[in-house]
């Protein structure tokens, strides 16, 4: 009979004997997050809004939706795309995407005029993604005694995280700086 694999057993990718009979590895990126799992949610904020996103108008914001708008869906069925990580105190890396008609975007962060804006562009999200990019974001719980609220942390920008901000009658998605860590900001505060 084989042997059982025990859950200690480590896969490895196939090994190609080089030069001087050095082993190296293929296909295997030390730096690189790779793909673990998705989940599908709409994203909440304090308010119990949810976020919809209008690449035409170039907008991402928490509104009140009808039952009606939430079964069409068109901008506000997220992708939250999980990665593998080898530091789980920052917190879970994840990077969003969103159907809006028959396209996908996903969500990035850009420089503009000396600020970060968040942005969704077209097109997926890589099953493989370099730790230093503009589509990670540290998934953290929003408060140790609060579990099912989150805050995303922008990973290039340690201390910048999702937020809302008011301008006018909208509550536009924004990346935002915490000004103390154990600062409670109800405006970052993400639920599914």
């Amino acid at each position: 009979g084989r042997a059982k694999m025990s859950d200690e057993d480590i896969l490895v990718h196939a090994v190609k004997l080089g030069e001087n009979f050095c082993l190296y590895f293929e296909g295997l990126e030390c730096d690189a997050l790779s793909k673990e799992k998705m989940l599908y949610r709409y994203l909440r904020n304090v308010n119990s809004q949810l976020l919809v996103v209008r690449p035409d108008l170039n907008i991402a914001a928490f509104e009140d939706v009808t039952d009606q708008e939430m079964k069409c869906g068109n901008g506000m069925h997220f992708t939250i795309h999980c990665y593998k990580t080898t530091t789980p105190s920052a917190g879970m890396p994840v990077a969003f995407s969103v159907q809006v008609a028959d396209k996908s975007y996903y969500m990035c962060c850009e420089k503009e005029y000396g600020n970060m804006i968040v942005r969704f562009r077209e097109g997926e999200v890589p099953k493989d993604i370099p730790k230093e990019n503009n589509t990670i974001f540290y998934k953290k719980t929003f408060t140790s005694c609060c579990s099912t609220a989150f805050k995303f942390e922008y990973s290039l920008e340690q201390g910048m995280f999702l937020a809302f901000e008011e301008e006018g009658s909208l509550r536009k998605l924004i990346l935002k700086k915490q000004s103390r860590e154990d600062e409670v900001d109800e405006t970052m505060k993400i639920t599914f």
